[in-house]
């Protein structure tokens, strides 16, 4: 007898899922039906199939069917051959075949009728693989490790079966094939056919056996793997555990007694996806008796089995731990019963902006709400997006009392307004509350992370009402105070245009506008300020007034380092020769442009050596003339120039106007 032994029972030993159904099929046939057969042992375990052959459940092979007989196809599922040769020997076919495997089926089925080729990993012996092969249109290759994956290759490749890259390839495997063996000939596919399909069709709760059996066996001393001798499942499970310690395959527990287990202190027991319940708690039984093992130490299977055969129910709060992302964004997840469960891309989150991947990782734990359940097909249809929209209502509430922002994106623009999804709930945002001006584009929000407050909140029909202007209002008050607190005359800043009119543009400069004049815009003339900027664009400008009290800001934008005038009495002098260009006729002269922003007048008396009754016909606009600088008024800045004094002197003609000179230097200045 063992002393001080402690026993572990893996929490995945026993019935998968299609396993499990194949079985109840069976035995609900049993009730109502009498000449009842299987094709086939329904499972690879004597017990099982012995205690139906007593109830009268034949397993037959395809030439002893009768007609009128009730035939269940098990769970490795069949060829479609098999199929047409039991409808024809006019059998009642009942098909329980286990889901995944049905999957596979459609798989091999749609690739091989377009032309493609099948490689299968597993035993091509195995009944599963052989009802794989009978769904290919086409030959079928099975492989069986790396090594047998390299050599099939090469040979497909050079009788020209696959296209180079081997974009016609899909690859599958048997859904109880060994999971490391399988990752090993998917790195390999990469190397040899990268254009390749690697489809991963190991049924979880086979990969997840394997797992959980090897890290027990890393902890033991022996492992005992209970099953049948001829379950290939089972096989794996112990060919995985022999490599870290000794490993022993029964098929009962009287196969115990005969077994040496002196030294052992660790033992650690699992079972195939073919073995009974009852079959797992003899072993334990048997070795508890062995073994002066403590109760806490003894692992409650029952207990544990319970967990993995619980009924789910729409609507139920379960727990998931996500397994995997596919390429379509949908989710696997293990919510710890005989189920697979699985996360619509569309039930992750209602935030358009995240991909899967932001949402949820493989190893993460997770609540979710069970949308459908499917006993037919072990699947469990699950949403996280509505757990969450229940804990970010919550919030939302918390957020209402306590009169906080919250943040969120915009996902939809509606009829009168827009969406904006916060913590997995959609709140509604009136137009009228949207944006700061009635007049902004409600489309430009789209997908903007925005801030806003609650207004309104409907608990009993989970419906909210937010404001983004009343934080925006807020924000701006806030900013307001603090310009008016640090702002002065002469300070520079930076800021953008929100509106272009036709005395000037206002500049934002961050929760205050400041205008602009159209006379403060540039040095330069302009008919209208839209010719000098435009909305949105960013400017440089400096306060020349702030009546702090009205909360008004007058700005400008011209520079002091840019003034025409001080660069034109820099570079210039009287008496000084220069070529102008005529830009303006008026009655008394016409002006000319000396530099950008700084005109001259040419008086009437000074265009030529004879009377000019008419300036127009002498000059016109565009016209470049040379002239001479006869004054420069820098109080007045006014220049006077002259085209008179650079011609010959006519010394028989004096030249007399009749105009007074003092009212033309008026209408200069005016103009």
């Amino acid at each position: 007898m063992l002393t001080k032994c402690k026993i572990s029972v893996a929490k995945t030993a026993g019935f998968c899922f299609g396993v499990d159904n194949a079985l109840k099929i069976v035995y609900n046939k049993l009730n109502s039906r009498h000449n009842v057969a299987t094709l086939g042992p329904i499972i690879h375990n004597r017990n099982v199939v012995d205690d139906l052959a007593q109830k009268g459940v034949r397993a037959v092979s395809l030439d002893e069917v009768e007609s009128g007989q009730t035939v269940v196809i098990r769970s490795h599922g069949v060829g479609l051959d098999v199929y047409r040769a039991l409808e024809e020997k006019g059998a009642d076919i009942v098909d329980a075949t286990c889901p995944f495997v049905g999957r596979i089926h459609k798989l091999v089925y749609d690739h091989s009728s377009g032309g493609g080729t099948v490689l299968i990993a597993g035993n091509d012996t195995h009944p599963e693989v052989e009802g794989i092969k009978g769904h290919c249109v086409n030959d079928a290759n099975v492989f069986d490790g790396a090594e047998e994956l390299r050599a099939l290759a090469d040979r497909l490749a050079q009788e020209g079966v696959i296209a180079p890259g081997g974009s016609d390839v899909l690859v599958v495997s048997q859904t109880t094939y060994n999971k490391a063996a399988f990752m090993q000939c998917s790195e390999l596919c990469k190397e040899l056919m990268p254009d390749a399909q690697v489809r991963d069709t190991i049924c979880d709760a086979t990969a997840k056996r394997q797992k959980e059996a090897m890290e027990l066996a890393k902890e033991s001393d022996v492992m005992i793997i209970a099953g049948g001798r001829h379950s290939s499942n089972t096989l794996k499970l112990r060919d995985v555990c022999s490599q870290f310690c000794r490993t022993l395959l029964v098929e009962t527990a009287a196969e115990i007694d005969n077994e040496d287990f002196v030294g052992a202190r660790n033992i650690g027991i699992s079972a195939g996806a073919s073995t009974p319940a009852y079959i797992i708690k003899e072993v334990q039984q048997t070795m508890s008796e062995m073994t002066k093992t403590t109760e806490e130490e003894v692992f409650n299977f029952e207990e544990e089995l319970e967990k993995t055969l619980k009924k789910i129910h729409t609507g139920q709060k379960v727990e998931g731990y996500i397994i995997g992302i596919d390429a379509n964004g949908e989710v696997k997840v293990d919510i710890g019963t005989k189920h697979t469960g699985y996360i619509p891309a569309g039930e992750l989150t209602d935030d358009p902006t995240l991909k899967p991947e932001d949402v949820v990782k493989p190893g993460d734990t997770v609540d979710l709400i069970v949308l459908k359940t499917s006993d037919t097909d072990g699947i469990v249809t699950l949403s996280k997006k509505k757990v969450d929209a229940q804990k970010g209502f919550e919030k939302i509430v918390e957020a209402k009392e306590n009169d906080t922002a919250l943040t969120g994106t915009v996902t939809n623009v509606v009829k009168g307004g827009v969406l904006v999804t916060t913590n997995g709930v959609k709140v509604f945002i009136p137009a009228s509350q949207a944006t700061a001006r009635r007049d902004d584009d409600l489309n430009a929000l789209l997908k903007k992370t925005v801030d806003f407050k609650i207004l309104e909140v409907n608990e009993a029909k989970g419906r909210a009402v937010g404001s983004i202007r009343i934080l925006l209002r807020e924000q701006r008050a806030a900013a307001q105070a603090e310009f008016f607190e640090k702002a002065e005359a002469g300070q520079t800043m930076e800021g953008e245009v929100k509106s272009v009119t036709d005395y000037g543009a206002f500049v934002d400069l961050g929760g205050v506008d400041g205008l602009v004049r159209k006379a403060d815009l540039t040095w330069k003339r302009i008919k209208h300020p839209s010719d000098v900027v435009a909305v949105g664009d960013k400017v440089e400008v400096t306060i020349k007034d702030i009546d702090k009290e009205a909360g008004k800001v007058s700005l400008t934008m011209k520079k002091d380092s840019e003034n025409p005038w001080n660069i034109f009495t820099k570079n210039y002098a009287e008496g000084q020769t220069i070529n102008a260009k005529i830009v303006s006729i008026t009655s008394f002269g016409a002006f000319a442009q000396i530099i950008d922003g700084v005109d001259g007048l040419i008086h009437i008396s000074q265009i030529a050596n004879q009377r000019v009754n008419s300036v127009g016909d002498i000059l016109k606009v565009g016209d470049e003339v040379e002239a001479k600088i006869i004054e420069i008024n820098d109080e007045q800045k006014r220049i006077s120039l002259s085209i008179r004094a650079l011609l010959p002197e006519d010394e028989g003609d004096d030249v007399v106007y009749d105009s007074d000179e003092a009212a033309d230097e008026e209408a200069a200045d005016e103009e």
